[in-house]
């Protein structure tokens, strides 16, 4: 019996690696769910990708209701989640001094880079331990390694060093499962976020992410990766 196609789900997927992310996974076979908080932007994406096989859907990673929302409306419509791809993020204060940021600033940055993770974690893992399947891959950043630790982009830092310490706790508690979960940091890439002088491209960067979002029961969990070497927390 042929097996069904693997169910993805990205997050802040209308541009950038998120955007490039939904592409090569349906490239590789995969329903896709390119999720955003801005529809619009969310339906103006799906346009340009007629050709694959992805679907919009609202998202705001911040609001609970709505990814219960979206829960159950997978559910629904594929019966199964296979992969989630927690892409969405915010870089708000680059260059600000830990002793100038403004508190909502450090709020806002951990509501959408750790919470929302989190959120979307207890939401859809219950499935794919249903299911006996699931790959998470969190998109983090070296500014989150402690070993990588400096000054300035507090609220950032902080929200990717929750964010792989979430990793870590729910690979941890996910062993005996074929529930994999890994952070990815994707580089400097050439983004919005990133600006024009990043060396890295979207797609380069979404390569990466997709290898770990269809790694086999052999592959890692739990691990850090940049350019699909592993880094230290």
């Amino acid at each position: 019996m042929q097996q069904p196609s693997r169910v993805a789900i990205v997050t802040g997927g209308n541009r950038g690696i998120g955007y490039e992310v939904c592409k090569e996974l349906s490239k590789s076979g995969c329903r896709v769910v390119l999720t955003s908080r801005n529809e619009p932007d969310g339906k103006k994406a799906i346009v340009s990708l007629d050709d694959y096989d992805i679907t919009y859907h609202k998202l705001d990673v911040t609001d609970s209701k709505g990814i219960s929302y979206l829960r159950d409306w997978i559910l629904r419509t594929y019966g199964r989640l296979d992969i989630l791809i927690n892409n969405a993020g915010v870089y708000l204060d680059e260059g600000v001094s830990v002793f100038d940021v403004d508190q909502k600033i450090i709020q806002e940055t951990l509501a959408v880079n750790f919470y929302g993770a989190f959120q979307m974690c207890k939401a859809f893992v219950p499935i794919m331990k249903q299911n006996g399947y699931g790959r998470i891959v969190n998109i983090s950043s070296g500014y989150g390694a402690m070993n990588e630790m400096a000054g300035f982009q507090a609220a950032y830092r902080i929200s990717k060093a929750s964010l792989n310490a979430l990793t870590l706790i729910m690979a941890d508690e996910l062993m005996d499962t074929n529930i994999k979960i890994n952070a990815v940091c994707p580089g400097w890439v050439s983004t919005t976020m990133g600006g024009k002088m990043a060396p890295t491209s979207p797609h380069m960067a979404a390569m990466d992410i997709v290898h770990f979002a269809l790694i086999d029961a052999k592959g890692p969990t739990g691990s850090f990766f940049r350019y699909k070497k592993q880094i230290q927390w």
